[in-house]
């Protein structure tokens, strides 16, 4: 896996110091960090290869995460599962503000697009209270 890529100095035009090159896997790990900060997020939604992941005991940060990285631009798409209750247009402005902010802070990258798509809404069930039995 490729995760960053250093040749010679830094220097953020490319010139004769060299190049920096940063993976897309950085760039998701960056932004699906930074989306499970804001409240309200229960968690990424990573299709089956995630649900594989988990059971293994593997903690996957880029899952829920796509990215196209260019050598000065990122686009980002989120798939997110929200907490029952939360206000699902401010959330995404939040998640939509942290992750550029995150993702433009510690790249240089300018961030196109953060593309906030929710999939599901996690139900918290309350466990203190017994349920009767349907059957005495």
């Amino acid at each position: 896996m490729e995760v960053l890529i250093l040749n010679g100095l830094f220097n953020n035009e490319g010139n004769e110091f060299g190049n920096v090159k940063i993976s897309d896997d950085v760039v998701a790990i960056i932004a699906g960090i930074a989306a499970t900060e804001i409240e309200g997020v229960a968690g990424m939604s990573g299709g089956i290869t995630g649900g594989i992941a988990d059971i293994l005991g593997m903690k996957n940060m880029s899952k829920g995460v796509k990215v196209e990285v260019g050598d000065k631009q990122a686009a980002i798409d989120l798939y997110i599962i929200v907490e029952y209750g939360t206000k699902i247009k401010e959330l995404g402005e939040k998640i939509q503000e942290n992750v550029k902010k995150s993702v433009e802070t510690m790249t240089g990258l300018e961030v196109v697009e953060v593309n906030v798509n929710v999939q599901g809404v996690n139900i918290v069930k309350n466990t203190d209270v017994e349920e009767e039995p349907r059957v005495k």
